[in-house]
């Protein structure tokens, strides 16, 4: 059994994505983070950066007491390692997804992120900002378009943990100024991932758990995700 303290943004769909498609035994904790749970003491306990997901492995491998683990790619990669799923044994392909999964972590997901926030929520529309990281979110879809042209999937031809660290930061390539038509071979790509069983079982689940995606929508909540320091974040654990 899996406890996953989730929140359907890009980074938890990753973590159900993996859950449906491996048929694993879990049990969903919501981590509001509009109303600013990733901050309650009990959270930071298994996830010190305040940010979720984050899992608690009930029955882990060793036997011994429940792991706990933060960040979706240490996630990702302790799970795939577990139930040996979704990355390759060998060292040449587990090498391949590695990479892939890593620079989904370091690359498209920050700059995507920061995209994001400038086009969409920053109370002051920067053009600077916008045009930065728009141009920067469109350079990694060509990476990524360049990466698929010869391979059903980012590391081969398997589904593979890079695949679902990555697909979920596509997802809303409108509100990240791009758009699909211009990428073919991700386009494909794209199309195959969701429609996948696991992907629409993963999508659904984050329905159930807030039925109202409309994103940020209020000043407080703005506040809460947005203007955290060190200073304030220790005060609120």
């Amino acid at each position: 059994m899996i406890e996953l303290h989730y929140w359907p943004t890009p980074n938890g769909h990753k973590i159900t994505l993996f859950l449906e498609e491996a048929g694993i035994d879990y049990r969903i904790v919501p981590v509001n983070i509009g109303k600013g749970e990733q901050f309650q003491p009990d959270f930071l306990k298994i996830a010190p950066n305040n940010r979720m997901p984050a899992i608690i492995d009930l029955a882990p491998a060793d036997g011994g007491a429940p792991i706990s683990l933060f960040e979706s790619g240490a996630i990702l990669l302790y799970l795939a390692d577990k139930h040996q799923a979704f990355i390759p044994q060998a060292i040449r392909g587990r090498a391949e997804v590695l990479q892939w999964l890593f620079w989904q972590i370091g690359g498209l997901g920050p700059m995507a992120g920061q995209n994001h926030h400038f086009r969409n929520y920053a109370p002051e529309k920067l053009p600077y900002a916008i045009d930065r990281y728009v141009s920067e979110t469109n350079r990694h879809y060509g990476v990524l378009d360049r990466r698929l042209a010869d391979r059903a999937f980012v590391a081969g031809e398997s589904y593979s943990i890079a695949d679902m660290a990555i697909y979920p930061w596509v997802v809303p390539y409108e509100a990240q100024g791009q758009s699909l038509d211009e990428f073919a071979h991700i386009k494909r790509w794209f199309e195959s991932v969701k429609t996948r069983p696991g992907t629409e079982r993963a999508y659904a689940k984050g329905q159930e758990v807030n039925p109202n995606q409309a994103g940020i929508r209020t000043d407080e909540e703005r506040k809460i995700l947005f203007g955290q320091t060190a200073k304030s974040t220790a005060t609120q654990s």
